[in-house]
């Protein structure tokens, strides 16, 4: 044959996320728009996964290395053109985060920060604004206030979700502004060898 024949594995029923990806082995690939909230089945080779709706393949992207991580593959021509499906987009979620208070709004610009382009940001900020579903804005609001003091850089639902499921963020006193830099400082009488 002109052609070598490869094994291939059939995962079935996938669905596109809103950010216009399927996830396979912890990380991320893109599908055309127009296929955003469907199923699709995906097939995988040893260097490529192709990405079918029915019988018709809609897209192929070559395979990250088994080590990656929550990495994405994203081909242009899948993101949309102009407005069309992109209903939250950065400026949208920034709008609603600034509604919850500035410390929300700090989180979600570095969430945003931290992925290459907005699409990558998109679930996990409105994981954290949906919060506020569940839980008024102060509490948000103070949970992201006490992310923010602590050293993650680039916090996301999984550091503010706890602090309010627990309660932490009704137990520390409030702050009036939002905490851009955060970590553990020790004054000068600490190295200055002082009594204990």
């Amino acid at each position: 044959p002109q052609v070598a024949y490869e094994i291939s594995q059939w995962i079935y029923g996938r669905r596109v996320a809103r950010n216009g990806h399927v996830s396979w082995a912890r990380n991320y690939y893109s599908v055309p728009f127009e296929h955003i909230g469907s199923k699709v089945d995906l097939r995988i080779t040893d260097r490529s996964l192709e990405v079918y709706r029915g019988d018709q393949r809609v897209t192929t992207h070559l395979l990250l290395p088994e080590t990656a991580v929550n990495e994405y593959r994203t081909n242009d021509a899948d993101l949309p053109a102009g407005d069309r499906y992109q209903q939250w987009d950065a400026a949208r979620i920034r709008q609603w985060a600034e509604r919850i208070g500035a410390s929300t709004l700090v989180v979600i610009n570095r969430i945003f920060e931290s992925v290459a382009i907005d699409e990558q940001g998109l679930n996990p900020a409105l994981a954290v604004l949906r919060l506020s579903r569940r839980y008024s804005a102060d509490r948000v609001e103070a949970a992201c206030r006490i992310t923010l003091a602590g050293p993650v850089r680039s916090p996301r639902y999984a550091h503010v979700q706890p602090l309010l499921a627990t309660g932490q963020d009704q137990t520390r006193p409030a702050r009036t502004e939002p905490v851009e830099h955060g970590g553990y400082v020790r004054g000068a009488s600490y190295y200055a060898g002082g009594t204990r």
